[in-house]
């Protein structure tokens, strides 16, 4: 007969990071070590120095996205960037799914958003990775949130080349008119787009524009990582 020692330790999971046992998919000591944006701009989420919440950065005051706000809590930085590597390029579901989890953990409980939609893969982008992992990250949210989230409205009608290299002004050209709007009837008024990493912000403002276009009047982002934004 098990004593309660055993019984305790049987009950306990592994750290997805250190393999530790732990009560839940990260311990104490690894979900301390996340990478968190202390200080961002409200807008695009790019990391400010700064305490601010309502700074915007130079680009937003500038050149201002279609989208309206951002709720981005982590650096793309060990190891968020392994988690999402896992997910997208080795399958690894779960690891999805705990990125939803640490996201959702982020948000506000009254975020008052009416939709989430994924950000859509090129039919032929799908087809050749088998998912997407932005709709992965979605049904978590839409789960814990308990919010209705619309994975076949936002089609990508465009295939863009990878765009991990290209710069901002690049991937702002690749991105024009790739969205389109497919849903029956307009949006509703406030959405939250959804993806795993933010780089320079091309893909959601294409996006948002075209979420925009077809009668949204609020679009949030809402993604597990950002990186500083490259010229």
């Amino acid at each position: 007969m098990w004593s309660l020692f055993d019984r305790f330790l049987g009950s306990l999971s592994r750290c997805r990071l250190c393999g530790t046992a732990a009560h839940d998919t990260l311990c104490p000591a690894c979900r301390d070590e996340l990478p968190i944006i202390p200080h961002a701009c409200r807008q695009c989420g790019l990391p400010l120095q700064g305490e601010d919440e309502k700074r915007l950065c130079g680009e937003c005051l500038s050149r201002p996205p279609a989208f309206d706000a951002a709720r981005i809590p982590f650096l793309y930085a060990d190891p968020i960037d392994r988690l999402i590597s896992a997910l997208k390029f080795h399958e690894r579901l779960s690891d999805g799914r705990l990125l939803g989890s640490l996201l959702a953990a982020t948000l506000p409980q009254t975020a008052e958003i009416d939709l989430l939609l994924p950000i859509p893969l090129h039919r032929g982008r799908l087809r050749q990775r088998g998912f997407n992992q932005a709709a992965e990250l979605a049904r978590t949210l839409a789960r814990v949130a308990h919010l209705p989230a619309d994975y076949r409205a936002l089609v990508r009608v465009q295939a863009t080349a990878p765009q991990h290299r290209a710069t901002r002004r690049q991937r702002l050209r690749q991105m024009r008119e790739a969205f389109a709007w497919r849903g029956n009837g307009p949006p509703p008024p406030r959405v939250a787009l959804v993806d795993d990493v933010v780089t320079t912000g091309a893909t959601m403002d294409a996006a948002a524009a075209c979420l925009k276009r077809a009668g949204a009047e609020w679009v949030e982002i809402w993604a597990v990582a950002r990186t500083p934004r490259r010229d």
